[in-house]
């Protein structure tokens, strides 16, 4: 089916589409307001805005925050829970971590609450022996007594599932006869994995998600069909690979960072593309500052990740350090005289003071503003005019300066200054923290404010050169059009090696592969391959931490040949020796866990049809004064989407497009490249 492939991102402050037409490879980009509460309609306007017929589109790929922004707001629905008796808290209890680690008091309270989470009794041992088999009328009887309090979903935790869900697939089955919709999650079919407080936790934020993730994608697509798009619809997952909707409405705890992940797999392919293989990727919204680390080309998974303390998820998802400096955060003086920037954000509503729509503390964007460094005559979303500079001024005085002691353009400088330094801080932390050089990394900023930020993270990290995408507003949204579709599965084996059942592993890489093989025929996409990959959570008896391990397996015509203890053995040394640079000799290996991913790989777009002329004109269509440490200087307005391949703009400079302004500092250049990203490096000779 061809037509246009279209990626929506909504993020906390812009929704941003990017839509590329197969027919003659061009893409055109369009960035408004997010709205809310619903979300659904600024996703609606960001498309109807480039394409008035909604029949003329093949594809729409979506990443999203709302289940993001349900956690973090607790704005999930009133979810139950059914346990095994005695596991009440299993919830509240966590693994006994507490919000600051040096506080003597803290408090935690579950999604769930206390009176939601109701007992059973039933008993499966780690061996996988049913002890007391599940008392199926104590379970109808919680069911009913969760709907009479006024739940609108319901986790099954039942312990040791992973193991054997006998007596939770029985649960399972009687609850889904009298629930009343399809709100319903056992942690043998959402994470069927080692480790209660992970598993429960996980499939509890699964279901607290579930109403309002299933709403919202529902709403979009009767929307969208609505218009009369008759193709296929599928969900950014924070893995990075994409799933049908289906999939999402029953497993939206996989979207928890579906919005951030797509920015980093269109970061990886355009760095890939232009020869750049380690890249720290650094995404600026309105609302945060998203971070992180690719390296030899490959971003980062990880197991486990904490949304907000207390609310662990166990599901592969891209490494992504936030912190709460987007262009809407909002600066602020504490009681010890000290200048912070957010976590507390203006988002789009009211937005920053310059907008003009009622707030009147000022942001990172005011500062910019007020600095030169943003036009106030050419703001990005299309729904203002102008930016009011004049009250963004007030407010650096009322709010910064009059308390430090300090005139507007020094406030102004201040907010900057202290924004930069905690981003450099969130990239040292990705990068040095763990073990990576960043001079070894190029940085490369996106979302609508990034690039306005690369030089000063040249100077305050020491990363060599910044790449700035053709698109870096919509970076995201681009991904979503690059991404691949992908599942992930996880299985519990729990064994010795010098036990290992190799008809057993087998069955299990066999049903993952079958699973992942038949998700992937159920979609309308066209695949140009299909990959297999497994691995192996391994550790010495009486360690508590894993490592992964990689499988070498072969899958031929969907079938898969399991591997043999020696490669195991093998495998296991090379990816331990590796890690800790050493091995232990009288180290008995043990398996934890098989994790198993099945990728469909998509088709990618050349991003050389995006690139500019290679001849052409390269003159400035203004000047203004922009301030830079303590001085103004003469800066060159270019548009940038104009500028042909090789130009090399030398700093100080502005280039501007729809979806964003890119800063070139003094003692800067900007190169062009093949494929319109702009280079920004040093001024050869210094």
């Amino acid at each position: 089916m061809s037509g246009c492939i279209i990626g929506v991102d909504v993020g906390g402050t812009f929704t941003d589409v990017f839509i590329l037409n197969e027919a003659d490879g061009t893409a055109s980009v369009a960035k408004v307001p997010t709205t809310r509460p619903d979300q659904s309609d600024g996703f609606l306007d960001g498309i109807k805005r480039e394409v008035s017929d909604l029949s003329e589109i093949s594809v729409v790929v979506h990443g999203t925050t709302a289940g993001t922004n349900a956690l973090l707001e607790r704005k999930g629905a009133k979810t139950g829970v059914i346990c095994t008796q005695g596991l009440r808290d299993v919830l509240e209890m966590r693994r006994r971590d507490r919000p600051r680690t040096w506080g003597l008091r803290g408090d935690f309270e579950p999604v769930v609450d206390r009176r939601d989470r109701l007992e059973v009794p039933e008993r499966t041992l780690a061996s996988g022996a049913v002890r007391t088999p599940v008392n199926l009328n104590a379970v109808r009887a919680s069911a009913a007594q969760l709907l009479e309090q006024g739940c609108a979903a319901v986790s099954i935790l039942f312990a040791n599932s992973y193991a054997n869900p006998e007596n939770e697939v029985a649960a399972v089955a009687v609850v889904r006869e009298c629930w009343p919709n399809a709100h319903v999650s056992a942690s043998s079919e959402i994470l069927p994995e080692i480790r209660e407080f992970e598993r429960f936790s996980t499939t509890a934020l699964n279901a607290y998600l579930q109403p309002e993730l299933s709403g919202y994608l529902g709403r979009l697509e009767l929307a969208l069909k609505a218009g009369g798009f008759d193709g296929e619809f599928m969900i950014v997952q924070s893995n990075g690979g994409v799933m049908a909707v289906d999939t999402a409405c029953r497993l939206p705890v996989r979207t928890a960072l579906s919005g951030p992940a797509a920015g980093v797999i269109a970061a990886a392919y355009i760095a890939k593309s232009a020869g750049f293989y380690n890249v720290i990727t650094g995404d600026m919204g309105g609302t945060s500052f998203d971070v992180s680390l690719i390296a030899g080309g490959q971003s980062r998974l990880s197991a486990q990740t904490s949304i907000d303390f207390g609310m662990v998820i166990r599901a592969p998802m891209i490494e992504i350090t936030t912190i709460g400096a987007g262009g809407g955060s909002i600066a602020w003086v504490d009681k010890g005289g000290l200048l912070n920037i957010g976590p507390e954000s203006a988002g789009s509503a009211p937005g920053p003071v310059s907008y003009g729509l009622g707030n009147d503390r000022p942001t990172v964007t005011d500062a910019n503003v007020v600095l030169g460094r943003i036009d106030p005559e050419n703001p990005m979303g299309g729904k203002l005019e102008r930016l009011d500079v004049i009250a963004a001024q007030k407010a650096i005085d009322e709010h910064v300066g009059v308390p430090l002691g300090l005139d507007t353009l020094e406030a102004a400088e201040a907010i900057l200054k202290v924004a930069n330094s905690r981003m450099a801080g969130a990239i040292r932390l990705v990068s040095i923290e763990r073990g990576f050089d960043p001079k070894r990394f190029a940085f490369m900023p996106f979302g609508g404010g990034g690039a306005l930020h690369a030089g000063a993270m040249l100077a305050e990290v020491g990363i060599s050169c910044a790449i700035v995408p053709r698109y870096p507003g919509v970076t995201s949204a681009m991904g979503c059009v690059i991404a691949d579709m992908r599942q992930d599965f996880v299985q519990t084996i729990n064994t010795l090696v010098s036990n290992f059942d190799q008809k057993t592993v087998g069955s299990f890489m066999q049903r993952h592969t079958d699973d992942g093989m038949a998700l992937l025929d159920a979609a309308r996409t066209t695949f140009e391959a299909r990959r297999v990959d497994f691995e192996l959570d391994m550790a010495y008896v009486g360690q508590t931490h894993t490592v992964s391990v990689p499988l070498t397996v072969q899958v031929v015509e969907g079938k898969v040949k399991p591997p043999t203890k020696a490669e195991i053995d093998v495998a296991f040394d090379v990816a331990y020796q590796a890690t800790f640079g050493r091995l232990l000799k009288a180290g008995t290996r043990r398996i934890i866990n098989l994790r198993s991913a099945v990728t469909g790989k998509r088709p990618k777009f050349d991003l050389l049809t995006l690139a500019p002329a290679t001849t052409g004109e390269v003159t400035p269509k203004a000047m203004r004064l922009v301030h830079f440490g303590s001085h103004w200087h003469k800066t060159n307005i270019y548009e940038r989407l104009g500028l042909p391949i090789g130009t090399v703009i030398q700093g100080p400079a502005i280039l501007e497009q729809p979806d964003t302004t890119v800063l070139i500092e003094p003692n800067l250049q900007g190169r062009v490249d093949d494929f319109g990203n702009t280079i920004i490096e040093p001024t050869e000779g210094r």
